[in-house]
């Protein structure tokens, strides 16, 4: 079995990179092989809207058709098994970089013949972890539930959709007096870094194996 992680965060080593770690050692820990991708680490853009993948018998029906630094990640979640998706809430919303990501994940596979149609002919489970500054207790007003559904829903079209995990009152920074960020408490961000983050990487972790399950 095959999972693959994307990170959706330009920093390495943080909140949303270390989850997905923990999601691959409890893949791991299943008997999965793992890869972590870094989509700040590559060059590409968004769907460029060339319909290639739509073309009546193209060569591309189905698949997208850009020969860009996606490419290689594209052609490698095609065949996987999992799927862990990564990213930290930045403007009320996933990065630049993951929703560019998605937009040539999803699109190729979209029939105009048939909306009930998939043109992905594997089996892949999926999952979506989120990292932000707000509290939990913020996130309807915010309006957040019902973003994290639409990828839900989005992810469900094409794949079999395992969970969400969120991570709130993430730690930003390990030093908040050297920036201009006074609204938040910084004891209490290090305190919940110590005291609730271990129990995201435990649940990222039993992700990890959700994914794995026969």
């Amino acid at each position: 079995m095959k999972v693959v992680a994307i990170n959706g965060s330009p920093r390495k080593n943080w909140n949303t990179h270390i989850l997905l770690n923990k999601v691959l050692e409890g893949a791991e820990n299943a008997s999965a092989q793992t890869e972590l991708i870094n989509l700040y680490d590559l060059e590409y853009k968004g769907c460029i809207g060339c319909l290639a993948c739509k073309v009546k018998n193209g060569k591309s029906l189905g698949r997208c058709a850009v020969n860009d630094g996606l490419k290689p990640v594209l052609d490698v979640i095609d065949t996987c098994d999992g799927l862990i998706l990564g990213s930290p809430i930045y403007l009320g919303g996933v990065t630049a970089m993951i929703r560019a990501f998605l937009e040539r994940l999803i699109f190729q596979y979209i029939s105009y013949d048939d909306h009930l149609k998939s043109y992905f002919n594997g089996s892949m489970r999926t999952a979506f972890i989120y990292t932000m500054n707000v509290s939990e207790s913020m996130l309807t007003q915010f309006g957040y539930n019902e973003i994290f559904k639409s990828y839900e829903t989005m992810l469900n079209r094409h794949f079999s959709y395992t969970g969400t995990l969120l991570s709130t009152e993430t730690l930003q920074v390990k030093d908040y007096s050297k920036f201009h960020m006074a609204q938040f408490n910084e004891m209490d961000r290090k305190k919940r870094r110590e005291e609730t983050f271990p129990d995201d990487c435990q649940k990222a972790y039993d992700l990890g194996k959700s994914l794995c399950r026969t």
